[in-house]
Order: structure tokens, then C-alpha cells, then sequence
């Protein structure tokens, strides 16, 4: 079996390179009235040697209310999971959300944390349940329109789907961990 070593060098780049956006000095991380945000991640799972994969997406609309701290959006997540020798899964979740943003926990706003709750449904081709549960998360900004978020959630099912096989039982949930690109555009910027 090889292993891959990585080099001080190369993690040294890597680090630098993740990092520099966060170094300016130019106050980015604020949104403005009536902004609007939208946002994707997408994902892969596959355990070496097994017989399934999972690939999910998300994406997301939010529009940030007269005092930009509080957002309202819509999600929408795709989870499909590949099964050798057997037919395919996948569940779909439309769940809207409200966010609250704290602004001032960094100098620039350049990282701005947020705490929410979202309700809705999940569903596949065979049966559909709802869902609700809290989120957390961050935003770090990379100019004014730019951002990387990474977020978390919990999701408590109403009732186990028949299909697609969430939980072994209805009142566990998921956790789910996000991280995704995300753009504002419109309001009251200058």
C-alpha cells in the first residue's frame, strides 16, 4: 500500500493560499438592506471498498430583511446514494429558514457567525415527511460579494421515510455539515 506524504513545503503553500483572503485590510463582511444571497455546496462519499456512494447538493436563496442582521431563504438539497447491484436512493429536502447574524465579532466583519431554524419537507418518489431542527454556522468573506460558508444542522424528521431509509428510527435525525460558495448582489449598496 503507498502512502502519500505531503511535503512541508506544499502544506505550507496550501495554508497560505486558504488563508490570504482572510489577511486584507479592506472591511468586507457586511451585507446591506435588501440584499439578496445565494449559495451552493455540493458533495461525494465513498468508502473505499463498499458498495454504495452518496453524492449531495444544496443550494440557497436568502434576502436579508431592513436590518440586515436577519435573513429569510429558501433551501433546496439533493441526496443521492449509488448502490452497487441494487436500485438507486435519493431524498430531496425544500425546507425555508431564518437566520440571525452577529456583525462585530471580527474587527472587519470579514467572518460573520449566524444562528437559525428552518421547517419543512423531505421527500423522494415513494413518500415524503417534514423536517425541522436549528442551524449554525459562518460566513468568511472573501470581498464584497463573495463568501465561503460553513454550516450545521440537525434535522428531526416528523416520521421515517419508506424508501431511501433516513433512520432505523423516526425520532433520530441527521447531522449535516456544509461547506459551500456563496454571492450577494442587489440592496442598497453604492
Amino acid at each position: 500500500m503507498k502512502h502519500i506524504v505531503m511535503q512541508p513545503r506544499t502544506l505550507l503553500v496550501g495554508l497560505s493560499l486558504l488563508l490570504m483572503p482572510f489577511c486584507a485590510a479592506t472591511s468586507y463582511g457586511r451585507p446591506v438592506a435588501l440584499d439578496n444571497e445565494i449559495q451552493g455546496s455540493a458533495g461525494f462519499f465513498h468508502t473505499q471498498g463498499a458498495e454504495s456512494g452518496t453524492l449531495t447538493a444544496d443550494v440557497s436563496y436568502g434576502r436579508y430583511f431592513a436590518n440586515p442582521a436577519w435573513q429569510l431563504g429558501i433551501r433546496q438539497a439533493l441526496n443521492y446514494t449509488f448502490i452497487d447491484h441494487a436500485s438507486d436512493a435519493w431524498l430531496a429536502t425544500t425546507v425555508p429558514f431564518l437566520n440571525y447574524h452577529f456583525y462585530g465579532v471580527t474587527r472587519d466583519d470579514r467572518f460573520v457567525p449566524y444562528v437559525g431554524l428552518f421547517t419543512g419537507v423531505v421527500w423522494n418518489d415513494d413518500d415524503a415527511t417534514g423536517i425541522l431542527g436549528p442551524q449554525v454556522g459562518g460566513k468568511f468573506f472573501l470581498n464584497e460579494w463573495t463568501f465561503l460558508q460553513l454550516g450545521y444542522r440537525y434535522e428531526w424528521f416528523f416520521n421515517r421515510l419508506r424508501s431511501g431509509g433516513l433512520t432505523e428510527r423516526g425520532d433520530e435525525g441527521n447531522h449535516v455539515v456544509s461547506i459551500g460558495l456563496g454571492f450577494l448582489w442587489g440592496g442598497s449598496r453604492p
